[in-house]
């Protein structure tokens, strides 16, 4: 392996019977590890003393542990939307554009109601970075919208039912729709933009609640039905909601 290889941060090789796999050099990683995710593919993170090479002979090793979790992988991308030519999707406010280009990198610009997502001419658009890119582009425009609309929705019904908070963040969180800190910030989830108007209020309803009520006990739900009736219902409507796949 040439000392050139060995400095590179990150690589991207074909194994046969697995496909792309990018190595990366991680600083967080104590080991080696590979992880498979949907989308972002076979990843091995390398710490900083070990060499890239010993990261190939660890996918070797690991192969069918990798296929095994690549199926399950695709079974998981088929609920996942692919963004091509074809889709017809929109946001709240914006329609998703396609668009070519003569250049080598990919590029976006929201504006006239519009996310325009431009990639290289000569990449097929189902590939696998161009697709991150198209989501990292509307989870933009889902931004755009949330700081527009969230924070004045929060006013509304704080206003509306006497509920005091300082801020109000929007996040890109993983795993939670919102919560609310002991000093009464309110954190909201862009994606919440992607959920029917009944459940993003619910949400925001539930987080305002957390301000008087900083449990889940039997004071909270009732503070809750009283603003928002039927709450627990719509909370069972939620978990039928996924943050990460659209």
């Amino acid at each position: 392996m040439s000392s050139s290889f060995l400095r590179l941060t990150s690589v991207n090789l074909h194994i046969d019977g697995i496909g792309k796999v990018l190595i990366e050099r991680s600083d967080k990683a104590k080991r080696l590890s590979i992880s498979v995710r949907p989308i972002k593919g076979v990843r091995v993170a390398v710490p900083p003393h070990i060499s890239f090479e010993k990261a190939e002979q660890l996918i070797y090793t690991k192969s069918d542990w990798i296929k095994e979790h690549q199926a399950r992988m695709k079974q998981h991308e088929a609920r996942v939307t692919l963004y091509d030519g074809h889709t017809d999707f929109r946001t709240r406010n914006h329609t998703l554009r396609l668009l070519t280009h003569a250049q080598y990198t990919m590029r976006c610009v929201i504006e006239n109601g519009y996310i325009n997502v431009f990639y290289p001419a000569y990449k097929d658009v189902r590939d696998n970075d161009v697709q991150k890119f198209i989501r990292k582009s509307i989870e933009e425009a889902y931004r755009k919208e949330a700081k527009a609309y969230l924070p004045e929705r929060v006013k509304f019904f704080a206003d509306k039912f006497g509920f005091d908070y300082q801020n109000v963040f929007i996040k890109n969180a993983k795993s939670r729709w919102g919560s609310c800190s002991h000093t009464n910030n309110i954190n909201l989830n862009l994606h919440l933009m992607r959920l029917p108007d009944s459940l993003c209020d619910y949400v925001i309803l539930h987080e305002l609640a957390h301000t008087i009520e900083k449990n889940h006990g039997p004071g909270f739900w009732n503070l809750l039905d009283k603003v928002c009736p039927n709450s627990k219902a719509l909370d069972q409507k939620l978990k039928a909601y996924r943050i990460s796949i659209y």
